[in-house]
């Protein structure tokens, strides 16, 4: 029997899947499948309750996150995706850990819409890329303040063209405590409660 403790495991000491090899993701694809058959929340993007709040990453197939571990002399830190439904935002935000005084941030903010009862259309609207002292980040709630206060930031801090970066993500798993998403480059994502 495949449980929540299964999926765990298979994923402790993965770094995100940065430390996965092929045989450990195969394990991971299989805990994640036979999860998402006993999701609780058959239509989880309805469940505004359990969905909202900050996500921290615990597992992912994506390149695009996982590659942001590759820069010269940093690592990659926590990841953390915050879901604000009473506003329908999204915020990506990692945490980069390297030389000292010069932690960085990449995070991008969204707005999503409901297509179905476990989809969501996301539209990309901002990207800022910085040092956490800098932008004078302490945490995503704080920061996730200043950027809906329309603060601009000394950093790399622009717009983007919602219409030509946008996805979908479905959410296949939701408890309390657990989140399992798929999206639309095929990329799978496991997310804690914060």
């Amino acid at each position: 029997m495949f449980t929540k403790a299964t999926l765990l495991e298979a994923i402790a000491g993965k770094n995100r899947g940065l430390l996965a090899s092929d045989q450990d993701r195969q394990a991971i694809l299989m805990a994640i499948a036979n999860l998402e058959d006993l999701n609780p929340t058959p239509r989880p993007v309805e469940a505004g309750d359990l969905l909202d709040g900050n996500w921290r990453l615990i597992y992912t197939t994506s390149k695009a996150l996982l590659n942001l571990d590759r820069f010269p002399l940093y690592k990659l830190g926590q990841i953390y995706q915050c879901i604000r439904v009473k506003s329908n935002s999204i915020y990506n935000i990692a945490e980069i850990y390297g030389l000292p005084f010069l932690e960085g941030i990449v995070s991008v903010a969204a707005k999503f819409e409901p297509v179905s009862g476990r989809r969501v259309q996301v539209k990309f609207e901002r990207s800022i890329v910085g040092f956490q002292r800098l932008i004078d980040y302490k945490s995503p709630d704080k920061y996730i303040q200043q950027i809906e206060g329309g603060q601009k930031f000394t950093a790399i801090d622009f717009s983007l063209n919602s219409n030509e970066q946008q996805g979908w993500l479905d959410i296949t798993y939701l408890d309390n405590e657990l989140r399992i998403g798929r999206g639309n480059e095929g990329s799978v994502f496991v997310l804690t409660k914060a």
